[in-house]
């Protein structure tokens, strides 16, 4: 049996043009879309590959929270394009009872 060959994909994320969307490209040479998985919680994300004798795989943070559940990806020419929506900033906040 051959040695797989574990190796970080090359990523590149960042906001949108009006900073609504976390834009993340995932470069995998080779990989088939159905040997990819990528997840995503609010606050990072992560990405495994395979391909024959290679495994890409790695987890990230981000800087800004997003909303993981509108997150969405197209894979085309060995690149993974994921577009995930920032949360407005008290989206998820808490009243704070005030004794």
């Amino acid at each position: 049996m051959a040695d797989t060959l574990k190796i970080s994909p090359s990523i590149c994320a960042y906001p949108d043009d009006k900073y609504e969307n976390l834009e993340i490209e995932v470069i995998l040479p080779g990989v088939d879309k159905k040997d990819i998985s990528f997840k995503v919680t609010e606050d990072g994300f992560y990405v495994r590959a395979t391909k024959e004798g290679v495994e890409y795989a790695d987890s990230y943070a981000v800087c800004c929270p997003v909303v993981p559940e509108k997150a969405v990806a197209k894979y085309s020419n060995g690149v993974l394009k994921v577009t995930v929506p920032y949360q407005q900033p008290f989206e998820n906040a808490v009243d704070v009872k005030i004794e």
